[in-house]
């Protein structure tokens, strides 16, 4: 998008040859790029640590935030892992793989670097599913002087360690002292799947139950004391066994978590001889323990349901000629695939032979099968949903698009939401003050108001099983999470929580014109023919055509791929008339294409014809007139037309309450004559990066948030100072989808509207969490105080806030509207993969019918 475009005082001028002229342009553009971009990245990483250098800071001290930097060469995680603090004590498969303690140690990048004398390995770890765990081996290999970065991805169950050489050993020796099974990976190892957790024997959970309603029983029957307390202890043993492990552990690493609170609640119980209670609450709380696990692996299973789109195989063409089916993991960028009908697609290519329609919705969200062709591109776990064809392999398995998808999401999942950190500062203070009060709740009204002891000591249980915030806790990662993967189904790719919450604040969304509201190429809107032919009879669409076809202009080019005449005549003595036009001679006669200063030479810029070309020029086009013996035959208009959706997508964020700002490089009435048919709020043309990052800063507002939404290389430092930078097209670009705060997997500008209305849905239902969780904990600590709560009750108060907030944060994954509506047909629709960026998958309507 360069910051002039093509107007009627330099049309098809230096258009003749190959490489001259626009093209040219483009090609310089083309060498400098990789330059320019490397700079601008550099910048757009810049400018994202100085946006955060208070959460930097915060990072710096030990403290949570949003986003954590790792400096090339520096491992992070050692220097905080030894003081990460405990404010998770939920012992449950919850949090859906968010970070819970110090993001210090979960690098940006992708994998952690080893320095010298150091080594990474990674490790499957079955029994680490949530905060509790990572909290615990963080403790653990944190004392360790040969750990030097800690790396937990709780989705997967894996922990990645940057450990000193040959202390491998002392590392997986110090997670089997916390009771779990550390399973050293290959560097080479898919990690694309997480095994199930251990399973529960639910045989001795069944009996425990038996037990326990027969210790009741017993006790209501007045049965000797000896049958109750039996009854108990069997059901206790037969289901308490793990969890008084766990707690032991826990309280032995100084981590005061549900395990140990249980453990201790229930023991308290057996105490004062409250044995049916003991047995029944034992029972209860591993109960609604594997039914919180079971609704949360829903969260966990919508991620790993990615991880299954591609298949495990693939029909590979041989060296011999012949096919076989081999496993997609040993496909190479270069090998030939064939897919039939209904088949999914193991990699990412580019069609080779043949034609088909392919269902793209797993990774762009469109609702309608694509029709695909050679040279357009086909993304691994996509179906293939009419005809067989051949592709070649251009990114096997581990970097495709899908995979790049993959652990975009997961490493979001690790990204802490600004709310996450608001429970987490919250829980470390809850914990210890209902621990606090519960001791008082013990020794208080039997000291100073003459209450028995044994009453006051029951209440002080019911309140330590209520002393883990753990529905609390688990409110913001399952929303978050939920979220995440809703918009993920969608085609809209959200690098972390941060900007799932702030897509509801946006205020502004600034756009840029060219490739991103338009199609980025310019296309015959116009064609107004004066004289049908010349004097001596040539037609003057074909003698137009002709000439357009011998010229590398961006315009001639539009002129003739739109006009469906018949070959073009013959041309001799074709010239380029630099800052012109061009001129050629078809038959005895010689014709003259170019702009209104052509026209003043040639002296055939009539008033009539003046009027015309302003008019169409009043609407940011470009005007081009074919002239012969001093006459005006036909003029056509060319323009940058808009993509089928633009104006839908801004009168939906108009509807949201969102203000739409467009940003051009392009000349000022170009840009408004867009900005007007699309609908938007404002326009500023003729703009350099710098005036375009200046824009956004006048936009800035702590009342609002501002996006932006670019494709360019002039847009990335707009991008980078934006709250919310948005990316499209990124299932073509591997770039987009590692740099973009928001990533829409297609160029369907209506997904940003279904982005704020589900950052909108997540709040509400994150608000509705926090006053559930918080609601029902106020509630049992009245009736506790006011000596009315049970040990029954108390488990309720705490399991059953935990699967409400579950079950509402679940409803996430329906939320966020429909899929993409089905993308308008485009005529003028171009491959992928010949295409360049600006010009791809959009639409147009043009006055004169395409090829």
């Amino acid at each position: 998008m360069s910051r002039h475009t093509p107007t009627s005082e330099d049309t098809l001028s230096s258009s003749a040859s190959p490489g001259t002229g626009h093209d040219a342009c483009r090609g310089g553009q083309a060498q400098a790029g990789p330059r320019i971009i490397k700079r601008l990245n550099t910048e757009h990483a810049a400018s994202r640590n100085r946006r955060h250098d208070e959460a930097d800071k915060r990072i710096a001290h030990g403290q949570d935030a949003e986003h954590s930097r790792q400096r090339p060469g520096q491992p992070e995680g050692h220097a905080h892992a030894a003081k990460a603090e405990d404010h998770s004590c939920c012992g449950r498969a919850h949090a859906c793989g968010d970070d819970a303690a110090s993001p210090a140690s979960r690098p940006a990048s992708p994998t952690l670097q080893a320095g010298p004398g150091q080594r990474v390995a990674r490790l499957r770890i079955g029994q680490m599913d949530c905060p509790t765990e990572e909290t615990l081996i963080r403790r653990k290999l944190g004392n360790l002087p040969e750990v030097h970065a800690l790396d937990f991805n709780l989705m997967q169950r894996i922990l990645t360690v940057v450990h000193a050489e040959g202390a491998l050993d002392k590392v997986t020796a110090a997670i089997r002292s916390l009771d779990m099974t550390p399973e050293p990976l290959r560097d080479d190892a898919a990690a694309t799947t997480a095994p199930p957790a251990p399973g529960r024997g639910w045989r001795m959970l069944a009996a425990a139950g038996v037990l326990a309603a027969a210790a009741e029983a017993a006790h209501f029957a007045a049965l000797p004391l000896a049958v109750t307390a039996v009854l108990a202890v069997l059901s206790i043993l037969a289901c308490g066994i793990s969890t008084y492990r766990k707690g032991w552990i826990a309280v032995r690493n100084r981590n005061l978590n549900i395990n140990a609170l249980m453990s201790i609640a229930v023991t308290g119980a057996v105490l004062i001889g409250q044995w049916p209670e003991a047995a029944m609450v034992m029972f209860l709380f591993n109960v609604a323990e594997l039914i919180e696990a079971r609704a949360l692996d829903r969260a966990r299973n919508a991620v790993r349901g990615l991880m299954d789109l591609a298949p495990q195989t693939a029909t590979a063409r041989q060296p011999d000629g012949g096919w076989a089916e081999i496993p997609a993991a040993r496909l190479q960028s270069g090998d030939v695939v064939r897919v039939r009908p209904g088949e999914r697609i193991a990699a990412d290519g580019e069609v080779s032979e043949g034609r088909s329609a392919v269902d793209q919705s797993p990774i762009t969200g469109e609702s309608l099968p694509v029709d695909k062709g050679p040279g357009d591109p086909v993304y691994a776990g996509t179906v293939n949903a009419s005809g067989s064809f051949e592709y070649r392999v251009t990114a096997a398995a581990g970097n495709t698009t899908l995979d790049r998808i993959i652990h975009a999401v997961e490493q979001a999942q690790g990204a802490r939401a600004p709310t996450q950190r608001f429970i987490d500062r919250f829980s470390r203070i809850y914990t210890p003050a209902v621990v606090g009060l519960a001791v008082l709740v013990a020794v208080v009204p039997p000291l100073l108001l003459d209450h028995a002891w044994l009453a006051s000591i029951y209440q002080a249980l019911a309140l330590l099983i209520i002393a883990c915030p753990c529905a609390l806790v688990i409110s913001t990662p399952v929303s978050v999470v939920s979220g995440l993967t809703a918009a993920a189904r969608r085609g809209i790719l959200i690098k972390g929580g941060v900007y799932l919450e702030e897509g509801r604040k946006l205020a502004w969304l600034a756009l840029d014109k060219t490739g991103t509201l338009t199609r980025g190429a310019p296309e015959q809107t116009d064609l107004v023919t004066l004289r049908t032919a010349s004097a001596a009879g040539t037609p003057a669409l074909r003698a137009a055509v002709s000439l357009a076809s011998r010229s590398d202009h961006p315009v001639s080019r539009a002129l003739a791929q739109a006009a469906d005449a018949p070959h073009p005549l013959q041309v001799e003595d074709f010239t380029a008339l630099p800052g012109r036009g061009v001129s050629g001679r078809i038959g005895a006669e010689t014709f003259h294409l170019g702009n209104r200063r052509l026209l003043r030479e040639l002296g055939a810029d009539h008033a009539d014809v003046q009027a015309r070309i302003d008019a169409l020029e009043s609407q940011g086009k470009t005007t081009v007139a074919l002239a012969c013996g001093g006459q005006v035959l036909l003029l056509a208009a060319v323009a940058d037309t808009l993509r089928p959706g633009s104006a839908d997508a801004i009168a939906d964020l108009h509807r949201l309450g969102v203000r739409t700002l467009m940003l051009s490089g392009d000349n000022a009435r170009s840009a408004r004559a867009v900005a007007d048919e699309a609908g938007i709020d404002e326009a500023r043309g003729e703009l350099l990066p710098e005036d375009k990052l200046a824009a956004i800063e006048g936009k800035l507002n702590p009342a609002g948030a501002v996006g932006m939404v670019g494709d360019g290389i002039n847009d990335a430092p707009a991008l980078a100072r934006a709250d919310i930078g948005f990316a499209m097209g990124a299932a073509g670009t591997g770039t987009a989808i590692e740099t973009a705060d928001v990533a829409l997997m297609d160029d369907d500008l209506r997904k940003i509207g279904t982005f704020v209305r589900l950052s909108r849905a997540t709040h509400r239902v994150l608000m509705q969490n926090i006053a559930l969780a918080l609601g029902i904990k106020a509630l049992f600590l009245l009736l506790a105080l006011t000596g009315q709560a049970t040990l029954w009750m108390a488990v309720f108060a705490d399991v059953g806030a935990a699967l409400l907030v579950v079950a509402n944060g679940l409803r996430l994954l329906r939320a966020g509207g429909p899929r993409a509506a089905p993308r308008p047909k485009d005529p003028q629709r171009r491959p992928r993969a010949a295409a360049t960026r600006h010009g791809t998958d959009a639409g147009s309507e043009n006055s004169f019918p395409a090829k």
